[in-house]
């Protein structure tokens, strides 16, 4: 995981590490390209957050907007804004400490070839 760097905006609005509940993780992570986000955050990131341009998901902003929601509301990533964009990252300490072994298996999944989900 890279360091915070300093001078970062506030995080938007998202649940306390002690307020995580795996149930809404899990139903989070039901959806294939919220999963397939999550596990590219893990697998490919190279700075510490990331635009939804970065993703090269093709759909319309309003779904991706929905889903990157999905995810910061059930605690999975965090969002900050800057300017007009948002940028996400996974929130691996926090999981780790609630969940140990979920985002390894997040990062191990491997989609099936007829998903079309990103």
């Amino acid at each position: 995981m890279l360091p915070e760097p300093s001078g970062l905006p506030d995080p938007l609005p998202e649940p306390a590490v002690e307020d995580l509940r795996l149930e809404t993780v899990l139903s989070a992570l039901s959806d294939p390209l919220r999963l397939r986000i999550v596990r590219k955050l893990l697998l490919d990131s190279e700075e510490f957050d990331h635009t939804c341009g970065w993703f090269g998901l093709d759909r319309p902003k309003s779904s991706l907007t929905h889903h990157f929601r999905a995810l910061r509301e059930a605690g999975i990533t965090r969002q900050r804004q800057y300017g007009l964009e948002r940028r996400s990252q996974v929130r691996v300490a926090d999981l780790n400490s609630r969940f140990p072994g979920l985002l390894d298996l997040v990062a191990e999944w491997n989609p099936a070839e007829g998903d079309h989900a990103g």
